[in-house]
């Protein structure tokens, strides 16, 4: 008789251990039961972040369409090769030359994260010179669309990028101020502000463009670009050369790191990943070349991913990229084990709070990284359950013809039913 209250302790305790699993069909049935949904390829992927056990999966193991969640591939890489981020390396020869070259680092006079101190730096000195980098990036990535050449989050990648590798307009009456300047010139055909697709001349209409509101245009980066608007900026004098002198390099670092992953990761700023990743490049293999990068990190990483990423650019803008929900699951509790979860949490976009995660108003504590390419999304990151248990999960949402909006919408339900059911 004794072992009978026993055998009910046993189920009791086994209940509290799995109880919270959620099925395969429950999942499915809820999906069918969210309209904007129910017609779309769904993938999903939750795990105790703790303990780092399975609790729902559907399509877990199926590749799809990540968009902006690679970005958190390339966050990883960055804090696991850089401790602090290197701004520039410079060498000073007798207090009259200073020579410098490129680590990749984007935040020089950018239009939303500007650098300061780096600023500054170059002011302090009179005569630069530039050693530029044998090897350069192709501009723009593999599987980017050739007709998004005009919009900022396309801008051309770059050894040294500078102001973002962007023009900004500004409207002022029937002219316009552009910064950093460049040529430009009326047309009454286009709609609003534009760049010629091969070279840098931009073309605007003021009656298409209502005064004072500020639009972004990438130009197309070279070297002889780059010292022009390094020398007009600071008002030094700036050079280029050719010669391989052996230097002694020092590496200025400015401290920018949390400026640099909020633009990642809250504002999911495309140039500053692309270039993060041609950091980690440089850093590694000595090479500003993305897939020397990505190499090299999968080949690190293979021992705890579970599928093998196809992975070509930093920031989620080529179609060619595809990743399993479990795999970014993978990811973001690697980022855990690197990082303070206070950290996760000053970085990340915050539910209906904060940077892309802002508009998920019936979202409560939700840390996550969206990602968004025509007809698919996927939104990845840490749950947090009213007892605060913490939860990683990655919800990937391909094929679909609904909006953006729709599809959001859909996606802030399911979320508000699991971490309901994940107590």
């Amino acid at each position: 008789m004794r072992r009978l209250p026993l055998f009910f302790i046993i189920i009791f305790y086994c209940g509290l251990l799995f109880g919270q699993r959620i099925s395969e069909r429950k999942l499915l049935h809820k999906i069918k039961n969210i309209p904007e949904l129910s017609r779309a390829f769904i993938g999903i992927s939750i795990s105790d972040l703790d303990s780092d056990k399975s609790l729902a999966s559907l399509n877990e193991d199926r590749y799809m369409t990540p968009g902006s969640n690679i970005k958190l591939l390339t966050f990883l890489a960055s804090i696991q090769t850089f401790s602090k981020i290197p701004a520039l390396e410079y060498f000073e020869e007798n207090d009259t030359i200073t020579y410098f070259r490129s680590t990749g680092y984007p935040l020089l006079l950018h239009p939303f994260y500007p650098d300061t101190t780096l600023f500054k730096f170059f002011k302090e000195k009179s005569r630069w010179t530039y050693h530029p980098a044998d090897n350069k990036p192709s501009q723009l990535g593999p599987g980017w669309s050739w007709d998004d050449y005009n919009n900022y989050y396309s801008a051309s990648r770059s050894v040294f990028p500078i102001y973002g590798n962007s023009v900004r307009g500004v409207l002022d009456g029937y002219d316009i101020e552009l910064t950093p300047l460049f040529n430009y010139e009326k047309d009454s055909i286009i709609r609003n502000f534009k760049r010629e697709q091969s070279e840098n001349k931009f073309k605007y209409n003021p009656k298409k463009w209502k005064t004072k509101d500020t639009i972004y245009r990438p130009f197309i980066p070279s070297d002889s670009i780059f010292i022009r608007l390094l020398r007009e900026s600071t008002e030094t004098q700036v050079s280029l050369t050719n010669k391989k002198d052996s230097l002694e390099w020092k590496t200025l670092y400015t401290g920018n790191e949390e400026l640099i992953y909020k633009g990642i990761l809250r504002d999911s700023d495309n140039g500053i990943a692309e270039a993060l990743l041609l950091m980690i490049a440089n850093k590694k293999e000595g090479a500003f070349k993305t897939e020397v990068a990505i190499d090299s990190l999968i080949n690190n990483w293979e021992s705890w991913l579970p599928d093998k990423p196809e992975w070509v650019d930093g920031s989620g803008v080529s179609r060619y990229n595809m990743l399993t929900p479990r795999t970014l699951v993978s990811v973001l509790q690697k980022i855990d084990q690197e990082i303070p979860f206070e950290t996760i949490q000053t970085f990340f976009p915050k539910s209906g709070i904060s940077g892309t995660l802002k508009s998920y108003k019936g979202l409560k504590n939700v840390y996550a990284k969206t990602g968004t390419l025509r007809h698919n999304y996927a939104l990845s990151g840490y749950l947090l359950s009213s007892k605060g248990k913490r939860f990683t999960f990655s919800i990937m949402v391909n094929h679909f013809t609904e909006s953006k909006n729709q599809i959001q919408k859909g996606v802030t339900e399911l979320l508000v039913w699991l971490q309901q059911k994940l107590k």
